[in-house]
């Protein structure tokens, strides 16, 4: 089952993609089928400079930015139907801790 669940956000930081680093402009999360990874479903994410595309890379994010990434990690599994991850009570509780400010 598919879920679409997609969250975006723009990145500051770098990334490495095979030899070379670049700058980070966006982020992509999102929980669907793995190209590779022996799974049935895996949280994706892909980091991009819009001008060279996705790439799955090594990064090294500003703070802020690694911050609001994690929000987007979570809030995507939050939304997952229930029983589709046993990670998605946990992810729940985390992001009403942060929506209470915690």
């Amino acid at each position: 089952m598919c879920t679409y669940i997609t969250e975006r956000l723009a990145a500051w930081g770098s990334a490495k993609g095979g030899d070379r680093w670049f700058r980070l402009s966006d982020a992509t999360v999102y929980f669907d089928h793995p190209q590779d990874a022996p799974l049935e479903h895996s949280l994706n994410i892909d980091f991009l400079d819009l001008k060279e595309g996705p790439s799955r890379v090594a990064v090294e994010l500003e703070p802020q930015t690694a911050m609001e990434l994690a929000k987007r990690i979570v809030a995507v599994l939050a939304a997952l139907p229930d029983g589709m991850s046993e990670q998605t009570d946990s992810a729940r509780q985390v992001l009403a801790a942060w929506a209470d400010g915690a």
